[in-house]
This record gives C-alpha cells, sequence and structure tokens, in this order.
C-alpha cells in the first residue's frame, strides 16, 4: 500500500511537469533540459546534459545539447532533472500468450509464434511500462526446434501484422527457434532421449534442409522453406542452451552448417567465453541471482555478464519474462554491473546490443536523427532503485504514462493486472488507492 501511494504520487508530480496526453504526431514534441543517454557509437552511453530531443511523425527529427532549433509551434516539454533514454530491446520474451510447437514431432520449424500471440493480452501493456518497446517473442524451448520467433514493436495494435517488424520486402521478421539440454529430452515418441540424439536429430534435418534447398524445393514444405531462410542468414537461430557442454555442441553444429545463431540464456557460457568469443558467437543473457529448478541452472551466477563482456563476447540482457518480470529489467542490468559488468555495457546490452542481434540496429536500440522514436522518460539514474519510469514513448506516441491510473495499474499490479477480463475489480480499487494518495 505505502509503495502504491508512493508510486502515484510521483506519477502525479511528473505528470504535472511533463504534461497530458500524446500529442497527434504531425505536431513536433521537443523534450528540452534532459540529461539524454543516446546509445550511439560504438562504446559507452553517449550522454548528452542538458539536452533536447525532438520527435514527428514516429520518427527522431533532432537531437542534440540545449542550442538545438526547435522548430516553430512544436509541443516543448520541460525535461530538467528527467532521464530520456531508448526503449528497452527484449531479446528473449514470452509475453501475448505465446506458444509454438506442440508434442507430434521435435523438430517444427514450421511452426510460427506469430499465429498464436494475443494483442490484447495485459503483458503486452505490462512490459511496456517496465520500458519495453521492442521484443523477440519466442516458443517455449521444449523441442529441439519449436518454431520461428517474432520481433514485436510494441505498439498499440490492433493485429499482429500491425505489432511487427518487418523486412524492406514487407516480410515479417523473426528468427528460429532451437534448444538442447534437458527441455527436449523426453520419453515421447519421436523425441530424443538423450543430448548425443539430439544434436543427431538436428544434423539430419540440417542435411535434409541443404538437400531441399539446392534442389527444385518440390513438393513444397513450408518448414523446409523456414530452414532455407536458416541456412542463407535471412533467419536468426536463437538457441536455448544452458551447460557449457551443450553450449559448446551449439557451436560445432553451427560451424558444422554455417548458420548464424544467437545463444540465449547461456547460463554457464562464462565457463567457454573465450571459445564463443573466438567464434564470434553473440550472447543473450539472463542472470538469475535466486537460482532455482532445473538442474542444468544451478550454476547460475550475476558474474557471467560480466566474465563475457570481458572475454569480448558481444552481449544484450533478457527477461525470458515471466522468468524475470519485464518491470524489472534496469534491475536485472543492475545486477550485471554488480556481478563485474561495466555499468556502460550492461545499458548498452538493454538496448543498442540487443538491436544489432536481432538486426533492428537502423530503427531502434538508440537515439539518433531518422529512428523510430522509442523512448523512456526516466525521474532519475536508469540502475537508481529509487528511479521510475513515467513515460513509455513507441513511435512518437506515449503508451505508457505513470500519471494515468490505468496505465499505472501495469506498472505496480501483478500479472493479469489491467485485464478487465481477468481482473473485472482492479481498475476501480486502484483507481480508489490513487484518489487516497493524493
Amino acid at each position: 500500500m505505502r509503495l502504491m501511494k508512493a508510486a502515484a504520487l510521483a506519477a502525479s508530480a511528473i505528470g504535472a511537469v511533463l504534461g497530458g496526453q500524446a500529442v497527434a504526431q504531425e505536431t513536433p514534441v521537443a523534450f528540452t533540459g534532459a540529461t539524454i543517454h543516446t546509445m550511439n557509437g560504438t562504446s559507452g552511453t553517449g550522454t548528452i546534459e542538458s539536452g533536447t530531443l525532438i520527435v514527428q511523425g514516429g520518427r527522431i527529427i533532432a537531437i542534440g545539447g540545449a542550442d538545438t532549433a526547435i522548430p516553430a509551434g512544436a509541443d516543448i516539454r520541460d525535461a530538467t532533472g528527467l532521464v530520456i533514454m531508448p526503449g528497452i530491446v527484449d531479446t528473449h520474451s514470452h509475453i501475448g500468450q505465446v506458444s509454438g510447437a506442440d508434442s507430434s514431432a521435435a523438430i517444427q520449424p514450421d511452426v510460427r509464434a506469430l499465429d498464436n500471440i494475443n494483442v490484447r493480452d495485459s503483458s503486452i501493456p505490462r512490459a511496456r511500462s517496465g520500458g519495453v518497446t521492442t521484443a523477440n517473442i519466442m516458443p517455449g524451448s521444449g523441442h529441439l526446434m519449436s518454431g520461428q520467433t517474432f520481433y514485436m514493436h510494441l505498439v498499440d495494435g490492433n493485429s499482429i501484422e500491425s505489432m511487427a517488424h518487418t523486412r524492406d520486402d514487407g516480410a515479417i521478421m523473426g528468427g528460429m527457434k532451437m534448444a538442447n539440454g534437458t527441455n527436449p529430452i523426453r520419453e515421447t515418441p519421436g523425441f530424443p532421449g538423450t543430448r548425443a540424439r539430439s544434436a543427431a536429430m538436428v544434423r539430419s534435418h540440417f542435411i535434409a534442409a541443404q538437400e531441399y534447398c539446392a534442389g527444385d524445393k518440390t513438393p513444397r514444405d513450408i518448414g523446409m522453406d523456414a530452414m532455407c531462410e536458416v541456412l542463407d542468414g535471412t533467419r536468426l537461430v536463437h538457441f536455448h542452451t544452458h551447460r557449457s557442454d551443450d553450449i559448446m555442441t551449439a557451436l560445432r553444429l553451427r560451424r558444422e552448417f554455417g548458420f548464424d545463431m544467437l545463444i540465449q540464456h547461456g547460463i554457464e557460457s562464462g565457463l567457454v567465453a573465450a571459445e564463443i568469443a573466438a567464434a564470434g558467437v553473440p550472447v543473450s543473457a539472463i542472470l538469475v541471482d535466486s537460482p532455482g529448478g532445473k538442474l542444468e541452472a544451478a550454476e547460475a551466477n550475476i558474474e557471467t555478464a560480466g566474465v563475457l563482456e570481458r572475454a569480448g563476447v558481444f552481449l544484450s540482457l533478457h527477461s525470458d519474462d515471466n522468468i524475470i518480470d519485464s518491470r524489472l529489467m534496469f534491475r536485472h542490468a543492475g545486477i550485471a554491473v554488480r556481478g563485474g559488468m561495466t555499468r556502460d555495457g550492461a545499458l548498452r546490452a538493454l538496448t543498442i546490443n540487443g538491436a544489432v542481434q536481432l538486426g533492428l540496429e537502423d530503427r531502434v536500440g538508440s537515439l539518433e536523427e531518422g529512428k523510430f522514436a522509442d523512448f523512456l522518460v526516466l525521474t532519475g539514474d536508469p540502475l537508481s532503485v529509487y528511479t521510475d519510469i513515467t513515460q513509455t514513448w513507441v513511435l512518437g506516441e506515449m503508451l505508457f504514462d505513470s500519471a494515468n491510473p490505468e496505465d499505472l495499474i501495469h506498472a505496480t499490479g501483478g500479472y493479469g493486472a489491467g485485464n478487465p477480463q481477468l481482473n473485472t475489480h482492479v481498475l476501480e480499487r486502484e483507481a480508489h488507492m490513487l484518489e487516497d494518495a493524493r
């Protein structure tokens, strides 16, 4: 109750400073006086003190210091004392009630996550309240290949197509989820019973895919069509792997078949950091400060990100929501710093690094002229436990505002908060609490 009231009071104060709802996109919006972490350049956060950010038409049209020219008629918002930074790029999430392959086979590259994402699920605005503006939505890891992932732009979409990151040819962007270790091992017919059998089945499937892709592709096989995208580098493999020996198996398969790969989780990746760095393979890491669950994650520790960074591995941090709540990504970065990662590296691992890993660096992950206007307004230092996200903007539209009671529910409530189908009484109760706090 005390935390809720504090959050409500902070929201009210910030709302008074920044004011109102998002204006129409055709009107330039200029934030002035803020500390801006641009995340551009090859290293560091690219911080601008007393900076100015101007957005229009869903894009950043100017960014710079206090002397940045502001267009006539712009909506000028004084952000003095506040911090602005890019929206978080979550490289591994399960929001939107996503699902993937079923028990009919261990390898199902034809299955698409986008065919089973509920764009109205409350987990999406919950993630926005935590600063996530782009996410790689993944099917589960109970299969050697559980299907195609979906690169979601967390706009206020009415359909899955409206929330898709797309290539220049209009194709919806995503990767391919693969896994090894204990998750895909089952007694179910058609599934592997050992790690060695897992690798053998994957190897056989890739050989069959090579033959299909080199031929006339008849009869048509939509699963093999997706495999051709993996083999030609169009579709990135997101490889769920924990133990160091499993990581080495994934590297071995990549070396044999030449696909592009992002290691997902890599709980024991610190033990083979030199090998990962030598292979030039990036890592999407998760740091768990209270290990539990599966035995292969028993060696989880908060030092892994720092070890990988010092080894020269290109690194992002992810939520695996709901393993880590999407609203706790800044805490995640703080844990990485506590474990030995650099401060700048941790903030880049939340933003531009993930954008690069997903091939989205030309549009999100940093604040630069011409990029999407996806950014956060914070009350202070991103890694301080006393800092709150007060606004999340996506494509130049404010989609989370802590001064709005309906939005605040997503930031402070439990799972499902804000979903009228699950919590018909929550909105009214939280509105009363907000009124009491005032």
